[in-house]
């Protein structure tokens, strides 16, 4: 039968649940000992810092005897669970798993908030500290004098989150509820001046102008009263600004984004033959670091085959760019260029950005669609521009995004503005040429047929779709006759 499972608890009272149910673990010592090795899990604990943790500055003169007399308490107490702590000199250590200490998964929360705040993802990084903070369950150590220290330690983790957390709700526009939640927090800790200002910023927001005011002089006072110190330039600022009714301090316009990774790649055109030293130069302008061009274009006459060697690129590279791959056609079916203003939308919806959020100005569009993916690795391939103004508001200016450009067009003003590198594309080599043939016809096609596959060979001139669409001929028609008239070379 499998044990419950252990749950270990130290953001309130220190606590031990079996299967979901709390259970007793002994008296004041057992749960110092146990609320120091938990603190610390996965890390020694030395005999001293858990004689420390019982009895303060007043050990007696057996405190080390009576430690091992209390873990073995302690391990009795636990049960199946007391085999996670282990003997390890100079103490002990209690080897846990983030799931078994809500201290552990506290830190997991928060330290996860971080990278997807940067990416952009506010909402999803406030989430992420709530359910932090919701772990929670009261003062920790109130009835442990040897863990004081701790205690300020756990309680400074979770004032540090709930600023974080004040700070993105804030820009989320939502200052009602920082407004409701924050006040409490200052008045048990008025010497946060963080806290304080992000109090002050949701009060005025709220159209509470004159507790805002009041919120300051509140803080002013208990500074100079208790340490003699002026509040801090930025708190000041602030005042200042509430003062004067700067526009600085409205709420931001929300921008909804959804946590989205489009996946927007045509299938790539297969089979492919050859262009090995262009998806070298490719893999090399394009690789991952800071010293790199990033953009890549592809030029070339039509039907010598660009779009298919971006895409080949772009599929097998798609793992580098977990957070997306955009595409584009730059040219409708018509052949008339697409609007930028347009294509920008596009990209803003396919990277969660919702309709009621994307601006009307064409420069706020590039500005949102830059924002959403600086800090993300995704890809951009653009296929068939027209010119450089029409590509330049497409392009990422994040140090983890690439982007590849196609175009019949050398593109000179992308690669003396945006640094690109260009690779020329030629046609295919006749041995490059028969390889595709052969991939497209078979072995047994091309040796039976050699004639006819010498013209199609020679008359598609290394460029790779008139030979597609020659082989297409070729499969389609039952008859040599009739292949040769739908392929175009004469019998």
């Amino acid at each position: 039968m499998t044990p419950a499972p252990a749950e270990f608890g130290v953001l309130g009272p220190i606590r031990f649940l079996r299967g979901g149910v709390e259970q007793r673990v002994g008296g004041p010592r057992e749960r110092a000992v146990l609320a120091r090795l938990v603190f610390d899990a996965n890390r020694v604990v030395s005999v001293d810092r858990l004689i420390e943790a019982v009895w303060h500055d007043d050990p007696p003169a057996s405190a080390r005897g009576q430690i091992a007399i209390c873990m073995s308490r302690l391990r009795r107490a636990l049960g199946e669970a007391g085999r996670v702590i282990d003997t390890a000199s100079p103490g002990y250590v209690a080897r846990l798993d983030e799931d078994a200490v809500d201290w552990l998964r506290f830190n997991g929360l928060v330290g996860r908030a971080r990278p997807r705040a940067a990416s952009g993802d506010v909402t999803g990084a406030a989430a992420l500290l709530r359910e932090a903070l919701g772990l929670w369950r009261g003062a920790p150590f109130e009835d442990l004098p040897g863990l004081r220290a701790e205690a300020v330690s756990l309680q400074s983790a979770r004032l540090d989150a709930v600023e974080a957390c004040a700070e993105l709700e804030l820009r989320l526009g939502l200052h009602h509820r920082v407004g409701k939640e924050l006040p409490a927090v200052v008045a048990e800790h008025p010497l946060r001046e963080r806290a304080r200002a992000q109090l002050m910023l949701a009060q005025y927001r709220s159209g509470r102008r004159a507790d805002a005011l009041r919120t300051y002089q509140d803080g002013r006072r208990v500074l100079v009263e208790q340490i003699g110190l002026e509040p801090g330039p930025e708190l000041r600022e602030l005042h200042e600004q509430v003062l004067r009714d700067a526009p600085v301090l409205l709420a931001p316009v929300r921008v909804e984004v959804q946590a989205v990774a489009p996946s927007q790649l045509p299938r790539q055109v297969l089979p492919f033959a050859g262009r090995s030293a262009e998806l070298a130069e490719l893999d090399a302008a394009l690789a991952a670091g800071p010293d790199v061009p990033g953009v890549a274009v592809l030029s070339g006459p039509g039907e010598v085959g660009k779009t298919a060697l971006a895409l080949r690129w772009a599929h097998h590279c798609q793992d580098r760019f977990p957070d997306g791959q955009l595409h584009a056609d730059l040219v409708d079916d018509f052949g008339r260029p697409v609007p930028r203003t347009v294509l920008l939308d596009r990209f803003l919806r396919a990277l969660g950005v919702t309709a009621a959020s994307i601006p009307d100005d064409p420069g706020e569009k590039v500005a949102l669609y830059r924002s959403t993916v600086s800090h993300k690795r995704v890809l951009v391939v653009l296929d068939g521009a027209v010119d450089h103004a029409q590509v330049r508001p497409l392009l990422p200016s994040g140090a983890h995004t690439r982007a590849i450009v196609t175009s019949r067009h050398p593109m000179d003003e992308l690669v003396a503005r945006q640094g690109a590198h260009r690779v020329f594309l030629e046609p295919l080599t006749a041995e490059e040429s028969w390889q595709l043939l052969t991939m497209l016809l078979g072995h047994d096609w091309v040796a039976e047929e050699r004639g006819e596959a010498n013209r199609i060979v020679g008359s598609a001139d290394g460029f790779p779709l008139p030979l597609r669409r020659a082989a297409a001929g070729v499969r389609a028609a039952p008859h040599r006759q009739d292949r040769r008239r739908l392929t175009g070379v004469p019998a």
